[in-house]
């Protein structure tokens, strides 16, 4: 499991790009045939994916988490960014189209992916954080999701918010999850910029062209920094940093966030006059 260490903001704002993106960028995600697993010493998220192939992908335990299984004291969310697959729960199958989210609650002992067709296979993003409880594993469609329009095509961010974990949706101890498609001819994720210290964030980025890039913005306000991500590359922010992008055309966003609580209206803005 590769491991991503926490900074502070002074550390961030010495560190050049390639300490930048090691830090907080996870490139390698998505390898056919793989599952992959990133643990992030923020808020002890573990960001990952499985593309299985001919054979399933089993969700194993780990020496870094020292547990006898994956979710023994964690929970799970699962987006399918690719064609149709299955996840197999404790001998439960959950069969999931583009863009189906599954919730795994803490305590499930087994867990299987598995694709359709080989030739077309299903992604599998994964966001973990740890549980103190057990709540009922959960699929939800995307035709189920609650769905929020947002944002102006004057201002170049028209977009619709999809949430799946979430207080008002499928219940979970600090995991909340869902994703964001921009509309045609949008490319800001969010502007004015924001920041929720009580809750770190993970960016998953997907449907880039392979010629697209999104300039993913964090720091503090009076120290900004960019990463810039390619097609199906996730970025940690931690708790005391803002968090937007711009990219180059449009595009999607898994957005995964786990702390002290669920609101996903707690948020404190920053003007964009502030910004440096």
């Amino acid at each position: 499991m590769e491991e991503h260490y926490s900074c502070d903001p002074g550390h961030l704002a010495q560190m050049n790009t390639a300490e930048l993106r090691r830090t907080f960028l996870i490139e390698s995600l998505f390898a056919a045939g793989q599952l992959q697993l990133g643990y992030s010493f923020d808020d002890r998220a573990i960001v990952g994916s499985a593309v299985p192939l001919q054979d399933p992908l089993t969700l194993p335990g780990s020496e870094e988490l020292r547990s006898e299984y994956f979710t023994q004291c964690r929970e799970l969310g699962v987006l399918n960014i690719g064609a149709a697959g299955t996840v197999t729960v404790d001998g439960r199958y959950y069969a999931m189209e583009n863009l189906d989210c599954l919730y795994i609650g803490r305590g499930s002992r087994s867990v299987v992916f598995s694709t359709s067709n080989p030739q077309l296979p299903a992604q599998f993003y994964l966001v973990s954080y740890p549980a103190h409880a057990a709540y009922p594993s959960a699929l939800v469609k995307k035709g189920s999701a609650t769905a929020l329009p947002l944002g102006l095509a004057a201002a170049c961010n028209q977009r619709t918010i999809y949430r799946y974990i979430h207080p008002g949706g499928v219940q979970s101890c600090q995991l909340v999850m869902g994703f964001t498609q921009l509309a045609d001819g949008s490319v800001w994720n969010t502007m004015p910029p924001h920041t929720h210290a009580r809750r770190t964030e993970v960016y998953l980025y997907f449907d880039l062209q392979d010629d697209a890039r999104v300039f993913h913005l964090m720091g503090t306000a009076t120290e900004t920094r960019h990463i810039v991500v390619a097609d199906r590359q996730a970025v940690i922010s931690p708790p005391w940093s803002m968090h937007s992008g711009v990219g180059t055309r449009r595009y999607s966003f898994c957005w995964a966030m786990g702390g002290e609580n669920q609101i996903f209206d707690d948020m404190d803005p920053i003007p964009v006059s502030a910004l440096r």
